[in-house]
């Protein structure tokens, strides 16, 4: 009889982690209201020489990061490590460096609201300002303020509420959902 109850402890206990385990990531894949859904396997992409896919997921000072894979042109790579924090930022950082940290975006922001990427007053320090701001768009304009010949030039950002990245994008798969044109 008390192998029994054991075995009937032992199976409850695994039904309860299953069970817990399947809200945790029913959780994690409702985030279709983020202006950046971050799940392994999302996918931008353009064509075989143009995507961008979250391949992995990293701990940086015991945040989870986001591993995101881009190739550009068929033949250039970028990697960043980006996560939203608690204040609804994205953030980025990078393993060689996991104490420096890039503010970049807030998506609490209001149009017209400024902030520094980091702060720092140096060449990697960008001025954002928030240009655009809908229930479903946000754009960003980063003004590279601190290197001469690229200070006014300003590039823009464009995240789409459940989509993230703006784009004419061949492909998408977000949080496992796949939508072609």
């Amino acid at each position: 009889m008390n192998n029994i109850c054991k075995n009937a402890s032992l199976i409850l206990m695994l039904f309860v982690c299953c069970a817990f385990g399947a809200c945790k990531k029913e959780k994690e894949q409702a985030n279709n209201n983020s202006f950046l859904p971050m799940q392994i396997g999302n996918l931008w992409y353009h064509n075989n020489e143009n995507f961008t896919e979250i391949t992995d997921t990293l701990r940086l000072n015991n945040k989870l990061f986001y591993k995101f894979y881009s190739l550009i042109g068929g033949d250039a790579e970028a990697i960043s490590y980006l996560r939203i924090d608690e204040q609804n930022r994205l953030i980025e950082s990078y393993p060689s460096a996991p104490a420096k940290s890039y503010l970049k975006a807030d998506f609490n922001a209001k149009v017209g609201d400024k902030f520094f990427t980091t702060g720092a007053k140096d060449v990697n320090d960008n001025e954002v300002t928030v240009v655009q701001k809908t229930d479903s768009e946000m754009v960003f304009s980063f003004d590279i303020v601190y290197q001469e010949n690229l200070k006014g030039h300003p590039y823009q950002v464009k995240y789409v509420k459940g989509v993230g990245f703006s784009g004419n994008w061949k492909k998408l798969i977000i949080n496992g959902v796949v939508t072609q044109k």
